[in-house]
Formats: structure tokens, sequence, C-alpha cells
């Protein structure tokens, strides 16, 4: 393992006669092979004398005589007799081992070389000492012991110091160990003689674990409070000083320091930082309000408005706006939209102010002007989140969703660190949602997610306004996907969306199994959730599954809120449309021709706003005359591409399909089925025939049609007869014929030996 300039000066010690004269000096921290360097001379002529450093100044001046001496010791203690006894000697430079040497004395695989070499920093003695591992055990660490048990104090308190991470901060060690820095100077020195240093002055990895490990906790504790204390005095972070002492029961302003620190990037870590400042105590109004600020950012609303609450109640001081302001995103969150107002408007800071603003126009109520914001990220987003909300009761719809996709980017910098009852990310996708723009939604929401705005608060939110995206588009199980990925205790805000998804995706789906199972969740969440402008989505998919389940009346309250409040904005055409389209849906299954023809009046007022109003107005028109059997292919087909046109892609493609079935012109039906094939996404086969509901000829008995593929696929997958049809839009009737032919065909005597063979011949591709 010697290099060969180190085995040259180890041959010309060992070939030395007794006459020469030789003096060789072998100096090196502690671990680096001095004594195994020794170990391998054989020459009995040489003097040889290991841990130099040691000895006294009169037995290291009686050496001075021998003519052939070896010397091996550490680089610390400086001895001005020792330095004389080695004035001309020849040097042995040892140094740690290099990534390939480690390699070379373990015998062992690549990722146990890298591991080994990371943490010992290839000094021989740790490198043999931990071994060929994978992992730090206990009785690596323990061999420490007496290492440490014995080094001088202040080099102990360096090692903490070392440990804490501030090897490098000589002013920090000079108050932490009462020294002038040339004394510091010598006690680092010191401790790079030990070895356990790496060459920047740092703790080597296995040493940091070792020193962690086997130092006393209450030296440890002291050791950091200290110079986190030294730390904050000078105005410096703490945060990493900090971060090891949470749950030792100390507290004090160093904790509050770093919570501060670590409220934008970590705040359940400044919350507990927060919690651990008080020390067991009852918090001051300053720490309050922070510690709920950082609560309500880490998604924890029951401790935000608790703590909130306890210092809006305190009389004559100046932290209850603050924290009126927590309260009042918590209470947003939680679907109170006007005591969240109430609390924004008794805030009257800046922020609060626009706000406010929003929810009053959210609450049905045009608010008043709004001062001007603080020139900063979270100003000039709030600024414009306010303007966007109002143009898009003005009627300057596209105004509106530029103004709020540029809020949306202007806080993207800001990521997680700021607090908000709603982002404009998601306010511009429900806008944009709301008046036929999802790429923009899309859009919106991918940026919003990736740069993480608003922090955990807000990432539920827009992970469910993307799944509400998906399940427009027809992308029924990329929208339960994503539903379920953002599974857990959903406050009542995101409840309502998460559960109208439910709902859509089941209706959709014609799952009524589903439908029913999840109806209860979804009345109990609209009784949660107070009727607002910004919750009309998911009473709309509400309405329709009330229709198909019959249980209209336990809606009907609600849906006259929503109607209120409409009116008292004057109802504005970018919020009612989406409302009426969906109402216009639970019209036609109830079989409510009246209603329907209601709501297609109301999207008619609108039909000159804009295109979408206009596209939306003319579809629920050519739907009404499919409903009624009056079924004209080019108007159906051009209502439909309209319709997929402006995000509704599952309503265009059922509207072409119920128009498809309901035609007595059969080549209109097989063209309208195509129609609605291609705007589901799905492929149009080459031969029409295999598309209508006529009898299909195949030669080989073992083949299925593409029609009688997708029966029995969806059939395999559970689905009823009913179910089946309304997927590709034929009649159950339709499906169960198919199913007939497919049992003659293959020789199927039972409906269960039906089902085998349909799976061996669906899952074998055939």
């Amino acid at each position: 393992m010697l290099d060969p300039s180190v085995r040259g000066v180890l041959d010309r010690i060992n070939d030395a006669a007794s006459g020469d004269r030789l003096r060789v000096v072998v100096a090196a921290p502690g671990g680096y092979g001095k004594t195994a360097f020794l170990g391998e001379i054989t020459n009995s002529a040489v003097r040889v004398v290991d841990d130099a450093h040691l000895l006294d100044d009169s037995s290291l001046r009686e050496l001075a005589s021998e003519p052939l001496l070896v010397l091996a010791y550490r680089p610390w203690p400086r001895r001005a007799v020792l330095a004389e006894l080695t004035r001309g000697a020849v040097v042995v430079p040892l140094a740690p081992f290099s990534r390939e040497q480690v390699r070379e004395f373990l015998h062992a695989p690549k990722p146990v070389v890298d591991f080994v070499f990371a943490q010992t920093g290839g000094v021989p003695a740790l490198v043999e000492r931990l071994g060929a591992v994978t992992e730090v055990s206990a009785e690596a660490l323990s061999a420490f012991r007496s290492e440490l048990d014995w080094i001088d104090p202040d080099l102990q308190k360096f090692l903490l110091a070392a440990e804490a991470g501030a090897a490098q901060r000589l002013d920090l060690l000079s108050a932490l160990l009462d020294k002038d820095f040339d004394e510091v100077s010598d006690i680092i020195e010191a401790a790079r003689a030990t070895g356990l240093l790496a060459e920047d002055g740092t703790l080597l990895p296995l040493a940091h674990r070792a020193v962690g490990a086997l130092t006393r906790a209450e030296r440890r504790i002291a050791v950091r409070q200290k110079l986190a204390q030294l730390q904050l005095d000078r105005g410096g972070p703490v945060l990493d000083l900090v971060r090891p002492l949470l749950d030792t029961g100390i507290g004090g302003p160093v904790f509050v320091a770093a919570a501060r620190e670590a409220l934008s990037a970590d705040p359940a870590l400044a919350a507990r930082l927060f919690k651990a400042s008080t020390g067991g105590g009852a918090p001051s109004a300053e720490t309050a309000a922070q510690w709920a600020t950082a609560s309500a950012m880490a998604g924890d609303l029951d401790a935000a408005l608790r703590l909130a609450d306890k210092v809006i109640s305190a009389s004559d001081t100046p932290h209850r706006r603050t924290a009126a302001e927590v309260a009042a995103v918590a209470l947003a969150h939680r679907g109170q939209l006007a005591r969240s107002t109430e609390l924004f408007r008794w805030a009257a800071t800046p922020y609060a102010a626009a706000f406010a603003g929003i929810g009053l126009i959210g609450t049905g109520h045009l608010s008043e002007e709004t001062p001007p914001q603080p020139p900063t990220m979270l100003g000039g987003a709030a600024s414009l989140m306010l303007q966007g909300v109002r143009q898009s009761v003005s009627g300057a719809e596209t105004a509106a969703l530029s103004t709020l996709v540029r809020a949306s980017s202007m806080l993207e910098p800001a990521g997680g660190a700021v607090l908000l009852p709603d982002s404009p990310g998601a306010l511009a996708a429900l806008v944009a949602v709301h008046c036929g723009e999802p790429n923009v939604a899309e859009s919106v929401l991918d940026r919003a997610v990736e740069t993480g705005t608003g922090g955990v608060l807000m990432s539920v939110r827009h992970r469910l306004l993307q799944a509400w995206v998906h399940m427009l588009r027809g992308n029924l199980s990329v929208a339960r996907e994503t539903l379920m990925s953002v599974r857990g205790a959903f406050e009542p805000r995101d409840w309502i969306f998460a559960v109208a998804l439910e709902v859509g995706v089941a209706r959709r789906n014609s799952d009524l199994a589903t439908l029913r199972r999840t109806w209860e969740q979804a009345c109990e969440a609209v009784l949660r959730h107070p009727v607002d402008l910004f919750s009309l989505l998911p009473l709309g998919e509400f309405a329709a599954a009330a229709a198909r389940l019959r249980d209209q009346d336990r809606l009907a309250p609600h849906l006259a809120q929503a109607a209120a409040l409409l009116r008292a904005l004057g109802d504005p055409p970018l919020w009612a449309t989406q409302l009426h389209w969906s109402l216009l849906h639970a019209a036609i299954i109830d079989e409510n021709s009246a209603a329907a023809e209601e709501h297609a009046a109301a999207l008619a007022l609108n039909r000159e706003r804009n295109r979408y109003c206009a596209i939306v107005s003319a579809a629920a028109e050519c739907w009404l005359d499919v409903v009624a059997g009056k079924v004209d292919a080019d108007r159906v087909e051009e209502a439909a591409r309209s319709l997929h046109a402006v995000g509704l892609w599952w309503d265009a493609s059922r509207l072409a399909g119920q128009a498809a079935i309901r035609t007595s012109d059969r080549q209109a039906m097989v063209r309208l089925l195509d129609c609605a094939r291609l705007l589901q996404g799905r492929p149009v086969s080459a031969r029409r025939s295999a598309e209508s509901d006529a009898p299909v000829v195949v030669e080989d008995a073992g083949k299925l049609s593409d029609r009688e593929r997708e029966v029995a696929q969806l059939v395999l997958e559970g689905m009823t007869y009913k179910q089946v049809g309304d997927r590709l839009f034929i009649s159950a009737k339709t499906v169960e014929h198919h199913m007939a032919r497919m049992r003659q065909r293959l020789g199927s005597t039972s409906r269960s030996e039906l089902l085998a063979q349909l799976r061996h011949i669906v899952g074998s591709g055939s």
C-alpha cells in the first residue's frame, strides 16, 4: 500500500549499516499509518521511536546521539527540541488512501469503496476501523470513545463546534472558547493532528457521527446553545445550529429566529420551532401570530385558527391584524368566504384589502376601490387578482383571464413562501374553464404545481382543478387517478371539488352504484360549504347527479342561493353560462322540458357576448332538438365540434352519440357515431359497417369486430348493458344483440363460458 517514494525511504532504512548516519521523520496526523510504517522496519541497528511528541525535552535530547534514528510523531503539539532534533532529516510523506488504494485495501466492490472513502476521507486507520460496509455500525463508532474521552477540554469543545457546523467560524470559536484567534488556530491545529478533520477543516463524516453519538448530550446542547446565541447576536443564520435542539425542552429567542428562517422553505418545521421557543409556556402575541402563520402555511388550519384567535382576542397588541389575516386565509380554505372577507376587511392592511375585495365579489357584493398595494410580488399579484375577478363579473372575460394569468406568473418566484386565501393560478383556471379556454387552464395549473405556488395549502386545490380539466375532456381515468393522488383529509373548499369530481366521473361512466354511494357525501359537502362564486362548478355537477338520482329537492335551496348570488352581481355571463349549461343537462336528465327550455333561453340571452356563450347557446338548442327527436346531422356535428373546441370534449362526444341513436337515417347515424368516437379521442373504423348495429359476418369465428371487441371489453370490466350502451352511444338492446351474436359464433353454451372465452380473446389481443 506504500507509495514508491515512501517505500524507497523504508528500503534505505532497512539497508543502513551500523556505521551510517541516517535520521528519518514520520510526521502525520493520527491514523495516517505511522505505526504501521515503523512496523515495516527490520533493521535492528535503527533506533525507532513512536509518538515522539509525547516525550519530554530531556528524553528527546538523549536521542540526539543516535546515528540511525527514525522518529514518528504528530504535527501537534509543536516542540522546539523536536524541531531541532529532526533538522535536515529525511521526511516520509504519509497521506490518506486514494479511492483506488481503498479498493485495493478492502478488496470490495465500487459501492462499498465509495461509501467507505466518503466516510473516512481515506484515512487508513479509519478505513480499517470501518471495514467493507455500506453503513456505519455502532461498533465502529464506539471505537472512538477512548480518543474522545481523554482529549483536552478546549479541543473537545472545538470538535463539538465542528459537529455543529462552526469549524470554519473563527469569530464564533473565539467567543465559544474564550481565546484569541492565535490560540484558536492552535486548537484547530491540535484537532487536525488527531486525523479526524478533512482538508477543509471540517469533521470527516465518520468522525462527525462519532462526536455526535459519543459526547454527552448536555455538552452538545450547551455548545450548540452558545453558538446559536453568539450567531444570533451577530445577526447571522441560526437554523442549522438550532434544528438539532428541537425536542430537548429548551427554548428562547434563538428558536424564534430559527423559525423565521425556516418559515418560507419548511413551514411545518417553523411551527415546531415556534412551539419549542415557548419552552412549554404561553407564547407572546408576536410569536403566536407568527406561529399561526407557520401553521397555516403547513396546512394545519386548526392550530392556525386557535393561535390567531388568541391574538385577536388580546387587547393593545399590534399583531392582531396579522393574526386576523391568518384566520381569514384559513377560513377561506374552509369555505367560509363571507367570514373570511369580514376578517380581511377588519385587518385593513393593503394585502388584506385586496383579498377582501375578491371575497366580496365571491359572495355577491361588488367591491369598492382598494388602496394601492405595496410594490412587492405579493402586492402586485393581489392587486391583479382583484382586478381580474372584477373584470370577470363586468363582462371583460378575455381581459380577466389575461390579468389573472399575469398575476399567477408574477407570484411564481415566491413559490410556497406566501400565505394565500386562493392562488391567482386557481382563479385563472376557474375563469379559463368558465370561458372555454382549457389549454390556458392546464398551462397555468401546471406552472402553479411546478413552482409550488401557495405551498402545501394550495397544492391540493391546484391538483383538483387539473383533474377537473381532464374530466371535462373526457379523460376520466386520468381525472380519477389525479383525484386519488391527492386523497386525504380535505378542507371543505377542496372537499366539495373532490366529491364533485367523483360524482362527475361516475356520472360520465354511467356508474350508478358509485353515484349513489357518493351522493350522501356530496350533500354533506354542499352543506359544509356555503355557496360562493368560485364553487359554482361543483354545484352544477351535483345538479346533474341529483337529477339522475331523482333527489333534486335536497339541492334546490343551494341552487336558489347560487341564482341569487349571480343576480346580485348582474348575472355575469362568464360565471352564469357554465351553471346554466349544467342545469340544462340536469333538466334533460329529469325529462323536465320546461326547465330545460328556461336554461336554454338564459344561455341565449348572452349569445352575442362572446364566442363561448354563442357556442354553448347553439349547442343547448341543438341538444333540445335532439332530445325531441329532431336530428340535423350537419347541425349536430357543427355543435359537437364547437363544444370540443372550447374544452367540453365529453359533452361534445355525448351530443353526437345521443343524436346518432335518435336518428332514423342510417347514414347519418354512422356519420354521427364516427364523429362521437373521434371527439372522444378514439379511432374511427375504416369499415363503417363495423360501427353500425347491423350484423357483421366474420370469417374467423375466433376474431371479433372492432365494435364487438369494445362491447366485450366493457362487459368484462363489469359494466351493465345500459352502462356499455351509454359509453358507446348505442342502446342496451343493441349491446344485448352484440353479446348474443358473439355467443352464437363462439359456440358458448352459457354466459360464464362466453365470458371466459371473451377474456381469452380480448386478453390475448386476437
